[in-house]
């Protein structure tokens, strides 16, 4: 099971700063309900995943997408996340960013 929210610039920054300590809003967040202090004994639940809309639309601009194909290739990104990928150290960058981008590809087709 996965939740998916959608949200604005305000509230993203208010979990930026809440749960990475850092200032305003990112393009998405993803909070695995497997790991941490007190994880879901429900196997079946993922976590969840949200996405800054006016981030999003920012994101699809500059990157050529339409709005619509920048959240699922964010909601892609979140989702990996929540697998355990990660993009802190170049070489898992490199991997997770292949692997997004081929996922997004096989989406859209």
């Amino acid at each position: 099971m996965l939740s998916i929210s959608l949200v604005d610039s305000r509230e993203m920054a208010e979990l930026n700063r809440k749960y990475r300590g850092k200032e305003g809003p990112t393009n998405v967040l993803s909070f695995s309900q497997r790991e941490g202090e007190s994880p879901s004994d429900q196997t079946d639940l993922l976590g969840d995943v949200v996405i800054c809309t006016d981030v999003a639309v920012d994101d699809a601009v500059q990157l050529g997408y339409s709005d619509a194909e920048m959240v699922l290739y964010l909601l892609v990104h979140g989702i990996l996340h929540l697998h355990g990928y990660d993009h802190m150290e170049a070489p898992d960058a490199q991997t997770m960013q292949r692997k997004v981008d081929g996922i997004f590809e096989k989406l859209l087709d």
